[in-house]
Order: C-alpha cells, then structure tokens, then sequence
C-alpha cells in the first residue's frame, strides 16, 4: 500500500478545522461587544457552543498524531526516533507558550510580567506530549494493551475526578508551577483535565494503528464512534446521576453537575465520525497544509490578535467593542491573513531557517573572542574560589 493511502488525511483535515475555528472563536469573543452576548439568540448559543468544541478537539487530534506516528515505528523503547523528536517538540511547544507571553517593552526594563507565567494551549500540549512519550517508555516492555489501558485509565479518572480538584488553588506550588494545575491565577488552560483529552486521542489511535487494515474497518468504527458519542452528549449526565443515587457517592452527582468533560469527548466522537465519513473527499492540498501547519498559524493569530511582544494587538485596541456583522466580517479578514501568511511561511520556512542560522552563526564567531576570554576569566576565579575553600590543591 502507498504512502497517499496509508496517511490519515482526515486527522489534517480535523485538526485544519480546528485551527480555524480556533481564529474565529478568538476574534470574536475577544472583540464582540458584550450587548450581543445573548443565549437566549440561537445564533450565538450555536456558535458558543461550537466554541466550545474546539479545544477538545485540538488536544484529542494532537494526542492522536503523536501516539499513531510514535507506535507506528517498528523500533520500541527510548531508541524510537520519535521519543527524541516528541521530546524535542514537547518542549518546543512550551518554549514557545512563554515566549508568546513575552513583553519585550517590560523586559528591556527588566520586568516580566505576571501573564508571562500563564499556561495556554502549547504550554498544555507540549506537556501532554512529554507525558504520552512518559508513559509509553514506561510500558514499552510490557504486553501491547498495557500502554492503551494506562492511557485510557488517566483521561477516565482525570475526567470523573475533576470535581475534586477543579476548584484546587494548588497553593503549596510556586505560582509558576501551580499554574499548571489551577486557573485560580489567570490560566486559560491546565493540563489537568486537558490531557485526559490527549490521552483519549493517544488511545484512539492505538486501536488505529491496530486494526485500521481490517477489513470493514471503518464501516464498524464510523456508527461506533457516532453512537459512542451520541450517547455521551445525551445520556452521561443521566448516568453519573443513577450512580449518585445507587452509590450515595456525591462524586457522581458533581459530575452530573458540570459534566462538560464527557459530553466535549462526544462531541469529538461524533466529529471523527463525520471526518470519517467524509474522508475521501478531504484530500485537498490547502486543507492537509493548513492541518501541518497550525503551530505557524496559532504564533501568527496570536501576535496579531494579542499582540505578543509588544502588547499591542487588536484586542488592545477593539476589544469588545464590535458589533456583530463586524465582527463576523473581521474574523473572515482575520482568517484569511492568518492562514495566507502562514501557508506563505510554510513555503518559505527552510529559507527563513537557513538564514536565521547563518545571522547566528556569523554572530557567535563575531563574539568568540569575547566568549573566550569569559570562560578563561570564570574558570581562573572558579578556582581560586575552590583553592580558598580548601576543595583544591595549588
């Protein structure tokens, strides 16, 4: 079987969605004027509530991605190429979660500002990536269901445990740290519960990568995935609420309460099924690169939107202040240059990479010198240091 039809174009075309809907849920909550937020609108309460989907939805396709490309490798253990590149990525993403919450304005004052230290969706992925490799170098030496199990047991107890912990301000912590865990701080998002959703996506495509050559595969896996997540939309809340009452375990009727977990994860079922459904029809180039390429497109939607680095951004100078037909129109606008300058930098990307590395490279030897004579200063009064605490001999 060729590459074209061993790759899952579908998952691109998912994660392609969900970067654009991602664009225009930004620009529009950040920037609509509050007036027009009304649930009672069945406009609105559509697009909220498909808003809301989103971010399931990117964590789930993110968590599949790594896991299907990290287990298809035939090499097991830390010697899969892919641990080194996960890892690698994993702290790519957190880099760049910090640094896009960076004011170079504070810091050339020598400040950081609180925001800096809040967690968003790369912190939040970067993170579950290094997790998902934890876990699989954890269990690699034991039989195949172990690794799906243990992932499919964290995102199910990081689920139902969340009433426990939701309202945690994980005080003990640094605040650095613990805003990681907490949203008491200004987080948006943590990885606690959101890597249960990459979790469910690293499980998901387990069961991928076993037995998607079946035959009939997807004729029984297209109405599973629908009526799996049909039933958690419709009907979860109704069981955490049975059990409550059979169990006297107030656990379940908190869940029942807030049960946005599991009826989110429906909602990503039903969607694999639709994208399932379709999935001969989504083999557009534009689509499968806007797919590969929401890492660029999240940075650029960003600084545009948010203004990172210098603060000044359209929510400084819009927010919440647009009337719906301008914010609809702007999101199209706002959608279109995200995407275009994207894409453009996706063709360009390896130039860019070649002369930012010859610009440091030219730079590091223009200071070798300087960094010479550092580190013969630093080693002579490291040990005189030593020689005065009587760690080392003359």
């Amino acid at each position: 079987m060729n590459k074209s039809k061993k790759r899952l174009y579908f998952i691109d075309a998912m994660r392609a969605w969900a970067i654009l809907m991602m664009l225009q849920g930004h620009f529009i909550d950040g920037l609509l004027d509050p007036v027009f937020r009304d649930d009672s609108n069945i406009f609105y309460a559509v697009w909220k509530y498909f808003r809301g989907i989103t971010a399931p939805v990117f964590f789930t396709v993110s968590g599949f991605i790594f896991t299907f490309l990290l287990i298809k490798n035939p090499i097991k253990g830390y010697n899969n190429p892919r641990v080194k590149k996960g890892i690698i990525r994993g702290l790519q993403l957190i880099g760049f979660g910090y640094l896009l919450r960076l004011n170079l304005l504070g810091l050339l004052f020598g400040e950081i500002y609180e925001a800096f230290y809040l967690i968003d969706v790369l912190h939040c992925i970067g993170l579950s990536l290094l997790g998902i490799i934890t876990i699989y170098l954890l269990s690699c030496k034991q039989k195949s269901y172990v690794f799906p199990i243990i992932l499919g047991g964290i995102a199910t107890g990081l689920f139902i445990l969340e009433p426990l912990y939701a309202d945690a301000s994980f005080g003990f912590l640094p605040k650095a740290l613990a805003n990681y865990f907490t949203k008491n701080n200004g987080s948006v998002f943590t990885i606690i519960p959101w890597f249960g959703y990459t979790a469910f996506g690293g499980l998901i495509a387990v069961l991928f990568n076993a037995y998607r050559e079946k035959n009939k595969f997807y004729s029984i896996t297209i109405p599973a995935s629908l009526v799996l997540g049909l039933a958690l939309i419709f009907f979860s809340s109704d069981v955490f609420m049975w059990l409550s009452n059979v169990t006297g375990i107030y656990l379940f009727e908190a869940i029942q309460n807030n049960n946005y977990l599991f009826i989110r994860f429906g909602d990503v079922l039903v969607l694999f099924a639709i994208f399932m459904t379709l999935r001969k029809l989504l083999t557009n180039k534009t689509i499968i690169t806007l797919g590969q390429s929401t890492l660029s497109i999240y940075i650029i939607h960003f600084i545009i939107l948010y203004g990172s680095f210098t603060g000044v951004g359209l929510y400084r100078f819009l927010s919440h202040s647009l009337p719906p037909f301008i914010a609809i129109l702007g999101a199209i606008l706002f959608i279109l240059a995200c995407t275009s300058l994207a894409l453009q930098y996706e063709k360009q990307k390896n130039i860019y990479k070649e002369k930012v590395n010859t610009i440091f490279i030219s730079s590091l030897k223009k200071m070798e010198p300087n960094i010479l004579f550092t580190i013969k200063q630093l080693r002579s009064f490291t040990f005189k240091l030593l020689r005065k605490l009587g760690l080392v001999k003359n």
